[in-house]
């Protein structure tokens, strides 16, 4: 069944994204202004329709009072697609987010196109440093303008229980510009396994952590926090991941 259910959503996705993301890549340069976020907003919606109803997959949200109403950066657990979607739901009604991504995204097909014209905060991974000047740049000038911008600081897709080290984009973004941090742990990779084509039906755990300013904090310190919030979450959210190394400590 969840074949049959993966293989009805892959039709799905691909006719819904052929048909919608081409109105996201006209509106950015046609009309301009806040079109091609709205736009995007129909064509993950749409996306969204086919996650809940064809594969059943829904979210269970926690914290969201701790969402700051003010344009913030998120640092996030990052295990499959689905969140890249989902995340945006969690801030404020009416605003929007954007992510930091690695520029060969944009080359994409339909999905790429439609992030180009929705300006996500595109960088070149190889340039060192001068990459993290690309992310305050760009990140800057977004949050200045109301958008949310959602980072996951280690920087790939995870598999549920493990963990890779925690890159200092979004931290050096926050302290560059001096904003809130919201920390964020799922469990997506449960029910949606990176590259991965079977999902399973069920509900994804969203859990938001209480957010706390940047400013005048470094780097090391808005990663270590942000970190040892979400890590800890993660084993509270899905503790049969992490049983085994709790017994051999």
């Amino acid at each position: 069944m969840n074949a049959v259910r993966s293989a009805l959503f892959m039709l799905y996705a691909i006719l819904w994204s052929v048909l919608s993301a081409p109105l996201v890549v006209m509106a950015g340069p046609l009309l301009r202004g806040i079109w091609a976020y709205r736009f995007g907003k129909l064509w993950r919606l749409g996306t969204q329709f086919g996650v809940e109803h064809i594969l059943g997959i829904r979210p269970r949200v926690i914290g969201r009072e701790n969402m700051p109403d003010e344009a913030c950066v998120i640092l996030s657990k990052h295990q499959s697609a689905w969140e890249t979607m989902t995340l945006q739901d969690v801030v404020p009604k009416g605003r929007y987010c954007v992510f930091v991504l690695k520029r060969e995204l944009l080359k994409v097909p339909f999905v790429g196109w439609g992030l180009a014209a929705m300006k996500m905060i595109s960088i070149d991974r190889s340039a060192g440093k001068d990459a993290l000047d690309q992310v305050v740049s760009q990140g800057r000038e977004r949050l200045k303008q109301g958008f949310y911008v959602i980072v996951f600081p280690e920087g790939t897709r995870v598999a549920p229980g493990q963990k890779k080290r925690y890159k200092s984009g979004g931290a050096y973004l926050a302290t560059h510009v001096g904003c809130k941090v919201v920390p964020i742990a799922h469990d997506a990779g449960e029910l949606w396994p990176r590259q991965a084509f079977l999902k399973k039906p069920g509900t994804v755990t969203i859990s938001i952590g209480p957010a706390f300013d940047a400013t005048g904090l470094s780097e090391g310190e808005v990663n270590a926090r942000a970190e040892a919030w979400i890590e800890a979450e993660m084993r509270r959210i899905s503790p049969h991941r992490y049983r085994d190394a709790a017994q051999a400590n």
